[in-house]
């Protein structure tokens, strides 16, 4: 049996009725838009420290009277800076600030494993809700540290510790929603329209935070805190993870040989188990194999994920791919102050291109990657073209506005296409690959696996960059060209294995 749907389903009436392909195209679109916002919402509440690290620790020699610096002294406790917020007004600030990211960045590194653990093992629905409303609740309180007159270190970094490990639940739940209900078939291009939440919400993020950022920078956490922590509470009302729980059809997730296979294998898959799942008649006989009694399925472990063809290959891949993409998202606004001698109002400003790049990246890796069926092949074709981009981009993308407007668009379309169909797509794929026979509670372990392994990348790729910044920025580059070259090298038993079954085919 399967459980009933959300409170909040039941009283739509205008999702009500028998099943019936019209009432699925309205689920689909209902959840692709909704796992949309929420995890629109984590980014947007991640971004605001970014912003903030501006305030905590800034230039004091202003004037007081400067009508860009507003100060609230009685919060600012016994500073040796007058316009800093202390601890962050000794030399030792930017280690300080650096240390808020890595603590961030390694939880939620470490809470990844396990949220996918967590995830197939409860419903997800809950875990997504109580995600969404505990990363809420801190994000709230590391604002409060303001209102609260706080300058303790271990207050921000505890709060960034647990903040990393509760937002680790976000991933692994959208990710298995939406590749619950969409199949293979198109699975690459939706996705990777919908993975452009990330720039979303880092964009929405950064304008909420730079309201209030001037004048009382809690603000800046606040109310992100309670736009997720919203979105939760209607996660728990609203959200529907899989088809099943409100009998509508189910994406083709394997071929059908494999369910032929899995038919004759089985007893008890017969018409009459069929119909009490729901289904009507008028459903193709592929769909009835596939619609089982879920509660059978079992979750599997992370040792037993690890074996699934292509889990290997694909998250050490993801971890010199995110390596590069996040250290451009921490660095690239210093990188074109510095290179370009832009203010740093309008580094910010052009870096954000770099996302927008990215986006149309994701969008076309998945649709390459859906028209040829060759998932690695596409990864390794745009790594190829990006290692020669990186290069090309630092020699002259701070010659003009226009050089570093271009050229920041198009390293984060080669840069982040891979990593975002990595994410999306070939996470899907990967947690309903044809060995595990159908069984859907792998896609959280499989996507946790994968994005966690990609997140350690993530947490070293500033702080070496942080290191060899000192040196040049031409040594920060050939780091990235060779974690890109890296990323490329571990695919190519995949992309083998795919031009060979493609020459066969053909």
């Amino acid at each position: 049996m399967t459980s009933l749907p959300p409170i909040g389903i039941r009283l739509l009436s205008s999702l009500d009725g028998t099943p019936n392909s019209s009432r699925t195209f309205r689920y689909k679109i209902f959840i692709l838009i909704f796992t949309f916002l929420c995890y629109t919402s984590y980014h947007l509440s991640r971004k605001p420290i970014s912003v903030v690290k501006s305030v905590l620790n800034r230039n004091c020699s202003l004037s007081i009277s400067d009508p860009s610096v507003v100060v609230n002294t009685s919060s600012h406790g016994n500073n040796t800076k007058w316009c800093d917020w202390k601890p962050f007004d000794q030399d030792n600030a930017g280690s300080l600030l650096g240390s808020l990211d890595l603590a961030y960045l390694f939880s939620y590194a470490v809470g990844m494993f396990i949220s996918g653990q967590v995830a197939e093992r409860v419903h997800l629905r809950y875990f997504l809700s109580a995600g969404m409303i505990s990363s809420g609740i801190m994000t709230i309180l590391f604002g409060m540290g303001y209102f609260w007159n706080i300058h303790n270190i271990a207050f921000f970094i505890g709060i960034q510790v647990i903040g990393g490990l509760v937002q680790s639940s976000g991933w692994p739940s959208v990710v298995t929603c939406v590749g619950n209900w969409y199949g293979k078939g198109k699975r690459g291009l939706i996705m990777g329209i919908w993975n452009s939440h990330t720039s979303v919400g880092n964009i929405l993020g950064s304008l909420i935070a730079g309201i209030f950022v001037n004048t009382a920078w809690g603000w800046s956490f606040i109310v992100p805190g309670i736009i997720i922590g919203t979105l939760g509470i209607l996660v728990f009302f609203f959200m529907v993870p899989s088809p099943e729980e409100v009998k509508c059809e189910l994406p083709d997730q394997l071929p059908a040989t494999k369910y032929t296979d899995r038919a004759t294998e089985s007893s008890d898959l017969n018409t009459e188990s069929y119909k009490e799942y729901g289904a009507t008649n008028s459903q193709s006989s592929q769909t009835s194999l596939i619609s089982l009694d879920k509660s059978k399925e079992k979750p599997i472990s992370l040792w037993r994920a690890l074996f699934i063809p292509g889990v290997i290959e694909f998250s050490l891949c993801l971890f010199f791919a995110k390596l590069v993409s996040y250290t451009f998202l921490f660095w690239l606004p210093k990188y074109i102050h510095e290179k370009a001698n832009y203010d740093p109002e309008k580094a910010a400003d052009i870096s954000t291109l770099f996302d927008v790049g990215g986006i149309f990246g994701g969008i076309s890796a998945g649709l390459l990657s859906d028209f040829t069926g060759m998932r690695a092949t596409t990864c390794v074709i745009m790594l190829t073209l990006s290692a020669p981009v990186l290069y090309i981009y630092n020699l002259y993308g701070s010659l003009s506005l226009a050089h570093s407007i271009g050229l920041s668009m198009v390293c984060g379309f080669f840069v982040n296409g891979p990593y975002a169909l990595i994410t999306t797509a070939v996470s899907a794929d990967l947690g309903t690959h044809e060995v595990l026979k159908g069984n859907a509670k792998a896609l959280s372990t499989v996507t946790a696996i994968i994005d966690g392994t990609g997140s350690i990348g993530a947490a070293v790729g500033p702080l070496l960059a942080g290191v060899i910044e000192s040196s040049g920025w031409n040594n920060v580059f050939y780091m990235l060209i060779g974690s890109d070259i890296m990323a490329l090298l571990l695919l190519l038993r995949l992309l083998y294995k795919e031009i060979s079954s493609s020459l066969r085919r053909s």
